[in-house]
């Protein structure tokens, strides 16, 4: 591939700014045309950060962020952004929580100002507690009525046996009953942070006018690192290595049969998670043409959908695929499903098989790359996790340099049937 010829079509292949302040709080900016900015601030405080009896509680934290600070009510904190146009929202992962907001350039400044208000100078005041409790309850519950979602948070506690990268990120309405404002400024004053921070932005904007604005809006502010947590040092490591496998049903009740099936995989750093980033995309990726649509929907037109999916974390991974049918296919489609990881694993790819997964997975990246905000919350976790720029023109070279071998190996490690884990809501 041309890759400078490819950047010239990217428009986000332009080079970073970036910049660390007195604080530790570090800033990234990717320039760009657009009138609209893309900002944020991701918090290194997830899941996996939680203690024993904490579980949902970042989550309950990140809403709990937007219910009033040290200098804006709740409703107070919806208008300086909804006001002017904008958008305002956040997630919670199991390695992170991220606030962001799309704002037009020139409101930026008032964009930094709240973002830094609710990350670093929420109250959490006990009243709100209250009333969030039962929001976030209804979202539990909504949650658990979905089953198609459930089970990818179930098959990684199995897989991680109940390490806090497989609980739940929502937790329990028992334990989220439980929380008080208190429980809320004890986690964040644990991660919530400057040096434990990334402030991303992504659009046309001065960045030295950023910086200088993040410095005045965080002057003030009495931030102190000294009673951080560092996650090494409280939490054990994930479990490493291969699992046993086996099958797990769960009866719920369900007109359709959930099944999914999944594996221990790589961390972010791992340089065999190119090959299965690749092979993820060959299985079970978003193209109709994915072997595993073509043999279950589009061949014996056994499911409406069938799809795969890996996550990298920081010191391992995991590999799914996932599949909903009638009860009385179960069996046969995970026959197709073990099929097809089989010819995976005892037939390497052609030359031009290879070829033709490695554009086509080219083209989806630099397809997505233009979706400018999914681009800035990206490149943000990039940085906030990694410490380094998300090069979209290097993730290509990664690609275009994976051999038939490469992927074999990869598919024996990650497919065997031994290591693979079934779990099957019916």
């Amino acid at each position: 591939m041309n890759y400078e010829l490819f950047r010239t079509f990217v428009p986000e292949m332009t080079k970073y700014n970036t910049l660390t302040l007195e604080n530790g709080l570090r800033i990234i900016h990717l320039p760009s045309d657009s009138q609209v900015v893309y900002c944020g601030i991701a918090v290194k405080a997830g899941t996996r950060h939680e203690q024993p009896g904490e579980e949902g509680l970042a989550h309950f934290c990140e809403h709990l962020s937007f219910k009033g600070t040290e200098h804006r009510t709740s409703v107070q904190i919806i208008n300086a952004i909804e006001g002017l146009g904008g958008e305002l929202n956040a997630f919670t992962n199991k390695e992170d929580t991220v606030f962001y907001c799309a704002i037009q350039a020139k409101h930026l400044k008032k964009a930094v100002d709240v973002l830094c208000d609710i990350v670093f100078h929420s109250t959490y005041p006990q009243h709100e507690v209250e009333k969030e409790r039962e929001v976030v309850c209804d979202e539990i519950e909504s949650y658990e009525d979905t089953p198609a979602e459930l089970i990818f948070d179930e098959i990684e506690n199995i897989l991680f046996e109940g390490h806090p990268l497989g609980h739940n990120i929502l937790g329990t309405s028992e334990q989220v009953r439980q929380y008080t404002s208190a429980d809320a400024h004890r986690f964040t004053t644990r991660y919530y942070l400057p040096d434990n921070c990334v402030f991303f932005a992504s659009g046309n904007l001065d960045f030295k006018k950023l910086t200088k604005w993040i410095e005045q809006t965080l002057r003030n502010s009495h931030l102190s690192s000294t009673e951080m947590i560092g996650n090494e040092a409280i939490f054990p490591p994930p479990p490493q290595g291969r699992v046993g496998g086996g099958s797990f049903i769960r009866h719920r009740g369900t007109h359709q049969a959930h099944v999914i099936m999944g594996a221990r995989a790589y961390a972010a750093f791992d340089t065999r998670r190119w090959a299965l980033y690749l092979l993820n995309n060959i299985i079970g990726g978003p193209g109709l043409n994915s072997r595993l649509n073509l043999s279950l929907r589009e061949r014996n037109g056994l499911v409406y959908s069938v799809e795969s999916s890996m996550v990298c974390y920081g010191d391992t991974g995991c590999w799914c695929t996932y599949f909903g049918c009638d009860p009385h296919d179960v069996k046969r489609c995970c026959r197709l499903v073990r099929r097809e990881l089989d010819r995976l694993i005892k037939n390497p790819l052609s030359a031009s098989q290879l070829h033709k997964a490695k554009q086509q997975l080219q083209g989806q990246l630099a397809i997505a790359s233009d979706s400018r905000e999914q681009f800035a919350l990206d490149f943000a976790k990039n940085f906030l996790h990694q410490g380094k720029e998300r090069d979209l023109s290097d993730i290509m070279r990664h690609i275009d340099s994976l051999t038939p071998q490469d992927l074999q190996q990869v598919a024996s490690d990650i497919f065997d049937p031994d290591h693979i884990t079934t779990l099957i809501y019916e």
